[in-house]
């Protein structure tokens, strides 16, 4: 199934850094800023969750709920997190269930090797549940710019 802006974002159900459930349902009424990344604690994954943070608080004005998804164990979200102050949960999404709803567990190539790999992909979704906006080409340091430009 292809995502696409306008069309309701699949639902989901997934465990935070702490073992809470997180479900999509449970932000109805709220805009959900859920963002797929690669791997805790590499540079350009540190790089987008610190700025992430750094703009934590004019995201929040703007009415946004920040998730992170990775493919990550809960206590290797809990050390990201610790280590870089997040202010958001993280969604350890080890089975890859939620990656396969957002279609972002993709075949992957570096250096002609070919690998499964999380595409950081992040998606806005309205109050409604509904995609406003799917960003592709993420730019790790100025990620809060791109979403609420």
């Amino acid at each position: 199934m292809s995502l696409e802006v306008g069309k309701p974002a699949p639902s989901f159900e997934a465990k935070d850094q702490n073992g809470n459930i997180i479900k999509l349902a449970d932000f109805k009424g709220r805009k959900v800023v859920l963002y797929f990344y690669p791997k805790d604690n590499t540079p350009g994954c540190t790089a987008q969750a610190c700025n992430l943070r750094d703009n934590f608080e004019a995201l929040q004005k703007a009415g946004y709920i920040v998730l992170g998804v990775s493919s990550d164990s809960e206590k290797s979200h809990q050390k990201f997190i610790e280590k870089q102050e997040l202010p958001f949960p993280l969604i350890s999404d080890e089975d890859l269930k939620v990656h396969e709803a957002f279609g972002t567990w993709v075949e992957k190539s570096m250096y002609g090797r070919k690998y499964m790999g999380t595409a950081r992909t992040t998606f806005i979704i309205d109050e409604n549940g509904i995609l406003s906006e799917i960003i592709e080409k993420v730019n790790t340091k100025e990620h809060s710019n791109q979403i609420l430009k």
